[in-house]
């Protein structure tokens, strides 16, 4: 079991060099790349599969431990998967806002014999201003999807910490822990409660503005 969660670890890491490389690459080496990440959190994730099965092998005095780092490679593998999702749609839309630029430019328009100035001038603020909406349109679609993968990531840590609650409770009364050790660690996952909801709040809160900010002013 050992050997296979160091290996699905490595991967994991290795998924997020990749990621670090994906701002540096051109659209197709992002596809690319984006192809070969897919493959290894497929891959990854059916290690985990097998890991929840050997777990049942590991001794009874070891087994809460393994079970806890299976789950962070879970949580890792499902805010990578997420990440990537991110980064599909990002290169999506400016791969279509490329196209769209690539066609007005390349649109014929009919010149007034009379008014060439003005003509000019109108096409050069229509290209202007379409340049800006899609660069507002897309600062906000990266505002939410940041702030949706900030709220997933909480979410998921929250559950994390529950099911991490439960299972230190039983290894604490497996091992007989302190009374007075069991109220740090439950004072504890309390804080870390009310930094979620702080969190949640301050998160919608800004996204709330960024939306105001670009679509009512």
């Amino acid at each position: 079991m050992e050997c296979l969660y160091h290996q699905t670890n490595n991967a994991v890491k290795e998924i997020e060099r990749d990621f670090q490389r994906l701002s540096q690459l051109s659209p197709q080496e992002s596809l690319d790349v984006e192809g070969g990440i897919q493959v290894k959190i497929t891959q990854a994730n059916s290690n985990c599969d097998r890991l929840d099965v050997l777990l049942f092998k590991v001794p009874p005095s070891q087994r809460q431990s393994s079970k806890l780092r299976v789950d962070q490679l879970k949580y890792d593998l499902r805010h990578l998967q997420n990440s990537l999702q991110t980064a599909r749609e990002r290169r999506q839309r400016r791969a279509q806002e490329l196209s769209e630029r690539e066609q007005l430019l390349n649109h014929r328009f009919t010149a007034n014999s009379s008014q060439p100035d003005d003509t000019c001038l109108q096409l050069d603020y229509e290209l202007q201003h379409h340049t800006q909406l899609g660069n507002a349109h897309r600062g906000v679609d990266d505002m939410i999807a940041s702030g949706s993968g900030i709220l997933e990531s909480l979410i998921s840590q929250r559950m994390t910490l529950g099911g991490a609650h439960k299972r230190i409770q039983a290894i604490g009364s497996t091992l007989g822990l302190s009374n007075h050790t069991m109220k740090l660690i439950e004072r504890r996952l309390v804080e870390d409660r009310k930094i979620f909801v702080g969190g949640c709040i301050g998160t919608l809160l800004i996204i709330s503005l960024i939306i105001y900010y670009f679509l009512v002013l």
